[in-house]
């Protein structure tokens, strides 16, 4: 399991007091919520794309750290790109040395 942020651990502790108490969405919140559920996990498109081996092994160590597959990985990279979510945050991984260039 990951470790969790001051935010995530603040949850917790919450939860474990008892402070926080479920709620059900409204009709209308939870269809917008399949809605948008339905339009994120739908794949109806295919694409091909080649990647150097070093990047695709960095790319599959990723997907490992995140304990999911690197297609899905990959999908989910792309996802958040697109939808200007995308935040990089540093791998617990050993970097390789930068290619040259020119």
């Amino acid at each position: 399991m990951k470790k969790l942020d001051t935010y995530e651990e603040d949850i917790l502790a919450a939860s474990e007091k008892g402070e926080l108490k479920s709620t059900s969405p409204s009709k209308e919140n939870l269809a917008k919520f399949k809605a948008a559920a339905s339009a994120t996990f739908t794949k109806d498109k295919r694409i091909n794309i080649r990647l150097s081996s070093p990047d695709l092994m960095d790319i599959q160590a990723r997907a490992l750290e995140e304990g999911i597959p690197y297609q899905t990985f990959i999908a989910s990279v792309l996802h958040k790109y697109a939808s200007g979510r995308l935040i990089e945050k540093p791998s617990s991984l050993t970097s390789r040395p930068k290619r040259r260039t020119g």
